[in-house]
């Protein structure tokens, strides 16, 4: 089980912060074609309507950068799940729930109904998306901006 993790409401212009998105849009580019990939850069994640958290480790000094994850507003009540990606060498620990577990936390506390978040059909991905449906994610039609694509799976969750 992973270490309990310190949650930061990010500006994202953390050197550190900046280098890990960097990585997954690169893992991103070399997974997916061009025309499917949707990771956001770090300017799309400081736009209006959109959270980022980084999740350090709290028994580390200094601190290490473990995981990141965003929401993006859609509507009042709708908010899409982004740059969700916890560093390698955490995969596993159960890093990525503590992840998901506070940002759920904060999607309610922002008043959202609904989650939705798109993630890859590659093999790559199908940790990910094993892990959404564990956590009663289902699949759904595209929303937002999106449209059909077989290089995208679309899942939401319904909050209580």
């Amino acid at each position: 089980m992973a270490s309990p993790l310190i949650f930061k409401r990010d500006p994202v212009t953390d050197a550190r912060v900046l280098a890990f998105l960097e990585e997954h849009l690169s893992d991103m580019r070399r997974i997916s074609p061009p025309e499917s990939v949707h990771a956001l850069d770090p300017e799309q994640l400081r736009a209006p309507g959109m959270y980022l958290w980084t999740a350090w480790s709290a028994e580390q000094e200094p601190q290490a950068l473990v995981a990141t994850c965003a929401l993006k507003t859609l509507d009042e009540d709708h908010l899409e799940l982004k740059s969700m990606r916890v560093d390698a060498e955490q995969r596993g620990s159960g890093a990525a729930q503590q992840v998901l577990d506070h940002v759920l936390a904060q999607a309610r506390a922002l008043g959202a109904k609904r989650i939705s978040l798109e993630t890859g059909t590659e093999a790559f991905f199908a940790p990910a998306r094993r892990f959404y449906a564990r956590n009663r994610f289902v699949d759904c039609e595209p929303f937002g901006s999106y449209q059909l694509d077989p290089n995208s799976c679309f899942m939401r969750l319904e909050l209580p």
